[in-house]
């Protein structure tokens, strides 16, 4: 794990590779990016709760599966 020195290299680095106003560039793009996705997700969420609002699932604890039990089946053999 990169100590605090270690990590204001690297960012002093970054700033002389690719300059401050790349790097703020592609921050506002992060966060523009970030933006859009939340935007997205809250609007899907009415149609998702809208979509399963009607749905059931009837099920019978006691209802057999097939036609022979696995008891039936290993008699057969």
């Amino acid at each position: 794990m990169p100590g605090g020195y270690q990590l204001v290299l690297i960012a002093l680095l970054a700033v002389l590779l690719f300059g401050r106003g790349k790097i703020s560039g592609m921050m506002e793009d992060v966060a523009l990016g970030i933006k859009s996705f939340k935007k997205g997700m809250a609007d899907d969420e009415p149609e998702i709760a809208a979509s399963e609002k009607g749905k059931t699932i009837d099920h019978d604890a006691d209802e057999k599966v097939g036609s022979t039990s696995v008891n039936e089946n290993s008699k057969a053999s």
